[in-house]
Parts: structure tokens; sequence; C-alpha cells
């Protein structure tokens, strides 16, 4: 054998090794992988929902800041804090805000109120109960707008109306045809929105409520009555106190809504009468006044306060679902 053949061989004896293999991925980062792997079907969703409703709140936010009448076109400019100014010091505005105020607080006490007295008639048994419970909530399936014009027209108008025909059906039983006939809206046309969207919102507290009492521990409840507990007393000291935060959720969720509510205010009194609230005053503001920065700043600061109360209301729901997993 030649001695290039044995420098050959042993050149090749003497090469190094192949790289061993890269480790492999540590836990925390299959775990990453995995949840990239799970959340990218989503990304599609996500983004989506952020372009249709994340931009327009940026657009709405950045008109705010500007000094934007459709009627002064060559006047555009940048206002800074002016709209926000004008919003909290307008008359019209703090009337509006005000408005808002006692229509959701007054919906929501009376609604609240209402819903527990039915969920706790609903959580007895007796026949027919499944067909009572969807009666009662067909009022909040009811399209805001057609629940507002069956109010107006149905039952508060002074001429066919149901109110005024029902007053007039019992003077009849007394022999009278003099029966007094009322224009509702016109005499309390605030009260005349309260009752409308208390009307279709009882329901919502209702099923809320029933939900919560039908979570009860029904044995601790038996064990109360036959230690003679009334039942006042268990209402009182074991019903109510279970109940708090289903009071405390359906009192957020309703305020939410009716903070934004439009169609009752424009379909029973178009904002007369000091019925205005401040989607009300907000929809004037830009489709009448055409004052696009005003607007906008008012729109911003109903998304703040709603923001704030929807805040609460998640923290409350999180709170439900942590007592329920913790028994």
């Amino acid at each position: 054998m030649s001695t290039s053949t044995l420098q050959t061989s042993r050149g090749r004896d003497q090469q190094p090794p192949p790289p061993p293999p890269p480790p492999p991925p540590s836990g925390g980062a299959l775990r990453r992988t995995s949840d990239w792997a799970r959340r990218a079907p989503l990304l599609p969703a996500l983004v989506f929902t952020i372009i249709v409703t994340q931009l327009p709140f940026v657009v709405t936010l950045v008109v705010s800041f500007m000094d934007w009448n459709a009627y002064y076109p060559d006047e555009r400019g940048f206002a800074g804090f002016g709209n926000y100014a004008d919003v909290l010091t307008d008359v019209n505005m703090r009337r509006a805000i005000l408005v808002t105020v006692i229509l959701t607080v007054v919906v929501v006490l009376v609604s609240l109120l209402l819903g527990l007295g039915i969920a706790l008639l609903l959580d007895r048994k007796f026949r027919g109960r499944g067909i009572v419970r969807t009666m009662m909530i067909t009022p909040f399936l009811v399209v805001p707008v057609a629940a507002a014009l069956l109010w107006k027209h149905a039952l508060f108008n002074p001429e066919y109306g149901l109110l005024n025909g029902t007053l007039t059906g019992i003077w009849r039983l007394f022999g009278s045809d003099n029966a007094p006939q009322p224009d509702w809206i016109t005499a309390a046309p605030l009260v005349a929105v309260e009752v409308a969207l208390i009307w279709q919102w009882t329901p919502f507290m209702m099923l809320i409520l029933l939900a919560g009492l039908q979570s009860r521990p029904l044995d601790v409840i038996e064990a109360a009555r036959i230690d003679g507990a009334s039942t006042w007393q268990i209402f009182r000291y074991m019903t109510f106190p279970h109940l708090r935060r289903y009071l405390e959720l359906g009192g957020l969720l309703g305020s939410i809504y009716i903070v934004q509510n439009f169609d009752a205010v424009f379909t029973i009194t178009s904002g007369g009468l000091g019925t205005a609230n401040l989607p009300y005053v907000i929809y004037q503001t830009f489709y009448q006044a055409h004052d696009y920065g005003r607007a906008s700043a008012a729109g911003v600061v109903v998304v703040i306060g709603t923001i704030a109360i929807a805040t609460l209301a998640l923290r409350t729901v999180s709170t439900l679902f942590q007592e329920e997993n913790a028994r």
C-alpha cells in the first residue's frame, strides 16, 4: 500500500464526529408554541373586531379634539380640550347628564324590585310554570323601537290608548261617561319613558335573580325551616345575602345599556319636555347642529362612563365565578 493511500485512510479516521442534535425545547417554549397554535385561528376575528370597534373610537377621540362644524368648513382646526369644557359647562348638556342619571337609577332600581318579586313567585312550583316563565321573558325580546311605539300609541295615546280606555270602562261601571282622559306623555313625559323601559328590562332582572334563587343551597334552607325559621327570616338572612351578587350584576348590566338608551326617548317624546338624555343630545349635536367636535367629545364622555360601569360589572361576574368554584 502506498504512502498516500495510508495518509488518506488516516485522514478519514481522524474526521471530527458529527455535531450533537439540538436539545429539545423547554417546557415554557412548548407551552408558548401550543398557546399560539390555539390562538392563531382567532387572529382574523380579533383583527376584524379591532377594525370594526376600536378604529371608529380612535377616530372619534381624534375628532373630539377638533373644532369641526359642517356649517363652517373653513374654520376647522385643533380645539384641545375646548369641546370637553363645552360639554361639561353647557346647560343643555348638564341637564342631559342629569336626566340620564335619573332615568338610569329609576329604571334599574324599579326593574330590580319588580324582577325580584316575580323571580320569587316563579321560583315556586305550580302548574304551567314553564309557560309563565316564557311569557314573562317576552317583553325583553321585543325590539326596543317596537316596544316604544307600542307604549306610545297602544297604551299612552289619549284618544284610543288602552289606559284611557280602561278609565272609561271603570267610570261606566259606576254609571258615568265623564271619565278623565289624560295625555299621559304630556303630563309625565319622563315617567312615560321610564315605564316603557321598566316594562322591557324587568324580565332581564328577573332572569338573573331567578338563576340566583335556583343556585341556593336547598339543604341549608330546609334545615332552617326545620329549626323553626319563618319565611321572612329565611329571605332576610339567607336568600337576600345570597342574591346580593346577582342584584349587583343585574344593576350594573342594566346600567350599561340604559345609560346608552336612545330608542325610547327618540320614539316616545323626541327628546322634548325635559326628557333629552345624553345619547339624544349627542344625536342632536351631530345630525342637526353638525358640530362634530362637540358631539364626539360627548360620545367619549358616555364611553368613559360605560367603561367604568362595565369594569365594575366584570369584577362582579368574576367574583360570582370564584364563589361558585369555591363550593
